[in-house]
């Protein structure tokens, strides 16, 4: 059962990543459904089988956007210091997550929490409305301003949360600069690299040498592949779709969701 329950959280995982409903808020929800039935991963192998997840999207990122990254080496170098400054919320945040008693207690308490997942989707779609309403800007990456940067950096470490898309506040946020659609899909994506990149190194390492009781490799490698092929797909069709001006539609999805969930964990 443990491999289907990889297998259906890789598929949320890769659609989740990328269209802005929140992947760690649908894998939190999914992961207390499967629990209410008598199936669940162990909780302390839950954060492994996330970030192997992740992995798979991390890699449909670099799939994708491997010509704008080979440019970060020549006309772009500018953007390199735009991606350490928006990068810098999310590492001061993940680093007190995992070295302070508070840090400890917050990771235990909300970041599992489905209740919290709930909670945090309408906003989300409140977020995505707010960017119907906002004219398209002219910027490019490479003329975004070091405090916009840090902005945007700002709404990924706030993505922390379940129920918080990291591609829907950090596009929005990027809207909100004045970004181009297409450039705030880019800087968003290029930010997601390091604070995924980083903490994927540090959990592969700890797989490596603690190898996981009860989770097969064997299935997180498959779940890591499935979620890739899918974040692909996902990737390109939001490109898509946020060309068009479409992103707000999906508000309708997480309100309603967030509503449920709410509903289900209080009743």
């Amino acid at each position: 059962m443990i491999w289907l329950e990889i297998l259906v959280l890789a598929v949320v995982q890769g659609i989740g990543e990328f269209l802005p409903i929140s992947s760690s808020g649908h894998v939190v929800v999914g992961l207390a459904l499967f629990a209410q039935s008598g199936y669940s991963i162990p909780e302390k192998e839950r954060l492994t089988v996330n970030i192997m997840l992740h992995m798979g999207t991390l890699l449909a990122i670099l799939v994708f956007y491997r010509q704008r990254i080979w440019r970060l080496l020549g006309e772009d170098r500018r953007v390199i210091g735009l991606l350490l400054v928006g990068s810098l919320p999310a590492g001061v945040v993940g680093i007190a997550i995992k070295t302070t008693q508070f840090g400890g207690a917050i990771e235990e308490t909300v970041l599992d929490n489905p209740l919290v997942a709930g909670l945090m989707f309408p906003i989300t779609g409140l977020m995505l409305l707010w960017s119907a309403r906002r004219d398209t800007g002219q910027t490019t990456c490479r003329e975004l301003g070091y405090g916009r940067a840090l902005l945007v950096g700002g709404l990924q470490a706030f993505a922390i949360l379940p129920g918080i898309s990291r591609s829907g506040a950090t596009i929005v946020a990027g809207l909100g600069c004045g970004l181009r659609r297409d450039e705030a899909a880019t800087f968003s994506f290029l930010l997601a690299i390091p604070a995924v990149s980083g903490a994927g190194l540090l959990e592969t390492v700890k797989l490596l040498r603690h190898s996981a009781e009860s989770t097969p490799p064997a299935a997180l490698a498959l779940g890591a592949l499935l979620s890739f092929a899918v974040g692909l797909v996902s990737l390109w069709c939001l490109v898509r779709w946020l060309r068009q001006g479409r992103l707000h539609l999906f508000a309708w999805w997480v309100i309603p969701l967030g509503v449920a969930v709410t509903a289900w964990q209080l009743l």
